[in-house]
């Protein structure tokens, strides 16, 4: 198959095939959410050929990257040795998490976790896709257990979502400890509804101090700022 190269909004490069999902809008606006101190261990959930991984990167910054897929993986790998990084690319299934890492090894996780439930109709992605985007190979169950096993108490997860299931992410958080502090919704413009929601949680956080954010827009100057469009 052959590769193509994407240049990311912060410099970086990444490899990428059409057997696997592309850069896409999400990675983009969920590592501008997300906001891992200085020196934080963190783990891309799921981390596909990288992109996510790669947006967040700082110097500062020891980030790992799962994937239960192999392909996907090593063209993370062949990223991370094209930008000269230190980032750990490691292959598993995040269902089997506690043989892959030491619980409460992470101060931070990210994750664009499966948008879709397996039984979904018309909006289902290709079945090629599937392992990215539709609860077949893990559930959104899978993905809070895996994300609560790896922070360490008091620290926290990032996700983007779809408006419409949000309630069914934050129930699954929900029942592991996990408690939504930061919430944020994209809009194509002021007037339309929300395509994606972007969402923090704490563990071990306590019920209250939900703060939602002002809606982050597509038409803005803060967008545009985002993709590197504007200084």
């Amino acid at each position: 198959m052959p590769q193509t190269i994407e240049q990311l909004p912060n410099g970086l490069t990444l490899r990428q095939d059409d057997r696997y999902f592309k850069l896409g809008q999400d990675s983009v606006l969920l590592s501008a959410f997300a906001c891992p101190r200085r020196g934080a261990r963190v783990l891309d959930l799921g981390c596909g050929t990288g992109a996510l991984a790669l947006l967040l990167y700082r110097p500062d910054l020891r980030i790992t990257g799962l994937e239960i897929q192999q392909g996907a993986l090593d063209l993370f790998r062949q990223s991370i040795a094209d930008n000269g990084l230190e980032m750990t690319a490691l292959h598993g299934d995040l269902r089997e998490i506690r043989a892959l890492l030491p619980h409460g090894s992470m101060d931070y996780v990210i994750c664009n976790p499966p948008y879709f439930d397996r039984n979904a109709g018309k909006n289902a992605p290709a079945p090629e896709k599937r392992t990215a985007r539709q609860d077949v190979s893990c559930t959104l169950e899978d993905v809070a257990l895996a994300c609560s096993f790896v922070l360490r108490t008091g620290g926290k997860a990032a996700f983007v979502f779809r408006p419409e299931r949000l309630w069914t992410l934050l129930e699954a958080l929900s029942r592991v400890r996990l408690a939504p502090k930061r919430l944020r919704f994209v809009h194509q413009h002021a007037a339309a509804a929300p395509s994606a929601v972007l969402a923090e949680c704490r563990k071990g956080g306590s019920a209250e101090g939900l703060l939602v954010e002002p809606p982050l827009l597509v038409e803005s100057a803060e967008y545009r700022k985002i993709y590197g469009m504007e200084t």
